[in-house]
């Protein structure tokens, strides 16, 4: 029942550096609210259309492939198009890689967009927490120094306290910007990590499919004739 009063005194007593902290924390929030839902979308489309498209190159469908990965507008779809959509009847294994690689090279920093400001904006609470309790030691010594030498000691203790609760609360808030921080790192090289096994497994059905058949395979044929 007293949590909320506690809390709103502590953080009326921080002084107007919480305020600055607050909005340092509410920027982290939303920035990483926004990430985690591109990063759980795109994950989820992506493996929607490998699901897709991968049945279709084990067919030779390419065209199909082709069409379904342009109008799926997901990093799948554009790794995908940017290897087969210059692939003729001449096509090499190693063309469709460089295009692939290129294409991975454009989507990767759309899947880290915003994200290393987490870490930059939980620094910038902590180190505005320390400066607002250095800010406010300076005051409390300042106010002290002419007060009663009776009172001397339990202003200074009181008047630190209050000093403190900038640190704490860059510390509150920094820590779970750092975390959160790490949780969308994790999700952006899963995502990555798909989309370079997609690419592996693209090449070896084209490889697969453009290797001439075993040398032993017409001889035994023309026996059976």
């Amino acid at each position: 029942m007293d949590l909320y009063p506690s809390a709103i005194r502590f953080f009326q007593e921080g002084g107007p550096f919480m305020y600055l902290i607050m909005a340092v924390f509410a920027l982290g929030v939303a920035i990483a609210l926004e990430r985690y839902i591109y990063l759980t979308v795109a994950r989820g489309r992506n493996r929607s259309v490998w699901n897709k498209v991968l049945p279709l190159i084990q067919k030779g469908e390419f065209a199909k492939v082709i069409d379904l990965a342009n109008k799926s507008r997901t990093p799948m779809g554009n790794i995908l198009g940017f290897g087969l959509s210059g692939m003729g009847a001449n096509r090499r294994a190693a063309d469709i890689e460089l295009a692939m690689e290129e294409g991975l090279m454009e989507i990767v920093p759309r899947l880290e967009k915003r994200t290393p400001y987490l870490a930059t904006l939980a620094n910038i609470a902590t180190l505005l927490g320390l400066l607002g309790t250095i800010l406010g030691l300076i005051d409390a010594f300042s106010a002290v120094s002419n007060a009663d030498p009776a009172e001397k000691a339990n202003l200074l203790s009181s008047s630190i306290s209050v000093a403190m609760n900038t640190t704490a609360f860059g510390l509150m808030a920094a820590i779970p910007l750092l975390l959160i921080h790490s949780v969308l790192q994790t999700k952006t090289t899963e995502i990555v990590d798909s989309l370079e096994m997609a690419s592996v497994k693209v090449l070896n059905l084209l490889r697969s499919q453009s290797a001439p058949p075993p040398a032993g395979r017409p001889v035994a044929a023309e026996a059976r004739a």
